[in-house]
């Protein structure tokens, strides 16, 4: 009886411990297959660009045109808004420290760096997912239910040039330009820290801004957002037409762009981060 029982609890063992390995089997091909499937996405979108770069297609300007005003204009306020309150956030802590050893100034280096180097593009990328990302996916997505993606390939037209190639590239205009803008907010809510906080004098504070924020400092966070809006836009169209054609699949294929991208984002981000160590930037 007892030996019955012995061997019905290791045979359950053994089975739960199966289906552990199973199921990490599995899910290692889907990855395997996803990243694959991405990197043949990420190779015929530079393909499409290198034959539109050559003059053997046209550009969609009106849809970029669209996209552009969605994904810039209509995100202006609320990037203007996260990145002042990012500014006066730090300000504030920066402020506790730095008042107990009598180094108020140097809240100008803690802020300006942070923001132009880190928080500045890493917000703007993460509000561009949220609206942009999400979008591309929602609306590739919805066309893929609706069967016009079929339909367009079907009359001999390349979905990828008519609906990622604007995307594309209203986010590599878009992108940097809101940074630049979310920068300045970002500096501004730590002015308004250390003049009306820390008592620095504007004339101060300023002074210390230009003299120790140079060129490549702000450059570093550009080309960090390009790097960005590359990712997102990739992420959520690659998602959109990787939708099963249901309503959940469009949900899903939504929530899943937003997931991935700032999962690359962050990775993208470190290694960036790094290699600006590396290189004393």
């Amino acid at each position: 009886m007892n030996f019955h029982v012995t061997l019905n609890a290791m045979s359950g063992k053994r089975s739960k411990f199966r289906d552990y390995v199973e199921l990490v089997g599995a899910r290692y091909l889907e990855y395997r297959a996803d990243m694959r499937e991405m990197v043949e996405f990420l190779g015929e979108v530079a393909q499409i660009c290198w034959k539109t770069l050559r003059g053997k297609g046209k550009i969609r300007w009106g849809d970029t045109f669209y996209y552009m005003d969605l994904c810039g204009a209509q995100a202006l306020a609320i990037v203007t808004l996260i990145c002042l309150l990012m500014g006066l956030i730090m300000g504030f802590q920066g402020a506790v420290i730095l008042r107990t050893y009598g180094a108020e100034l140097f809240i100008v280096d803690m802020v300006g760096f942070v923001i132009l180097k880190e928080m500045g593009p890493l917000m703007v990328a993460m509000i561009a997912t949220g609206r942009a990302g999400s979008a591309f996916a929602a609306e590739i997505g919805t066309m893929k239910v609706n069967e016009e993606v079929n339909a367009l390939a079907t009359m001999g037209i390349e979905p990828l040039r008519i609906l990622v190639l604007p995307k594309l590239l209203a986010m590599l205009v878009t992108i940097p330009l809101l940074t630049v803008f979310g920068d300045i907010c970002g500096i501004l809510g730590g002015f308004v820290v250390g003049t009306g906080l820390m008592d620095i004098p504007p004339v101060a504070y300023y002074s210390r801004t230009v003299e120790v924020l140079t060129a490549s400092t702000f450059m570093i966070g550009i080309v960090k957002s390009i790097v960005f809006a590359v990712i997102i836009t990739l992420v959520g169209c690659i998602r959109g037409f990787q939708s099963s054609t249901d309503a959940q699949g469009v949900g899903r294929a939504t929530t899943s762009s937003v997931v991935t991208s700032i999962f690359l984002i962050v990775i993208a981000d470190a290694i960036m981060t790094i290699l600006c160590y590396l290189l004393g930037y």
